[in-house]
């Protein structure tokens, strides 16, 4: 597997993990039988992280999908690997930042990865202008 495709999964598990940790975090609080409960997230943090769950759900899939073409179009792998290296570690800091409540450093970040996205996407189109 190549480290893009690790970062995929790193990707998945973000968005996995930040919704985990608030559930276990409020223990006694959370009900299991009733998962989606909104009164569960009436407290701001856990509030922030379905938030910042839910946009890591959205995020994912073109994530995925920029990658996954990227490497069958035989776009540079080397360039991949590191902008994917990027994108989850502008995804991490913008968990933080959501969940930090930082409204304008968040969607700094979130318009970062969204660049990032695009030009993992178009890799392989502009590949014959790269230098090696």
């Amino acid at each position: 597997m190549t480290v893009a495709e690790w970062c995929v999964f790193g990707t998945l598990m973000l968005y996995l993990l930040t919704i985990a940790a608030a559930k276990w975090t409020a223990i006694g609080r959370f009900d299991n039988s009733n998962p989606r409960d909104p009164a569960f997230y009436d407290d701001p943090i856990r509030a922030r992280a379905l938030g910042a769950h839910q946009n890591g759900i959205e995020a994912f899939p073109f994530f995925a999908v920029a990658v996954l073409l990227a490497e069958f179009r035989l776009g540079p792998l080397r360039l991949i690997d590191e902008l994917a290296v990027l994108f989850l570690i502008v995804r991490i800091a913008y968990v933080f930042t959501y969940l930090g409540n930082r409204p304008t450093l968040r969607s700094i970040l979130w318009t970062i990865g969204f660049a990032i996205n695009v030009a993992i996407f178009f890799l392989p189109a502009i590949r014959g202008y790269l230098t090696a």
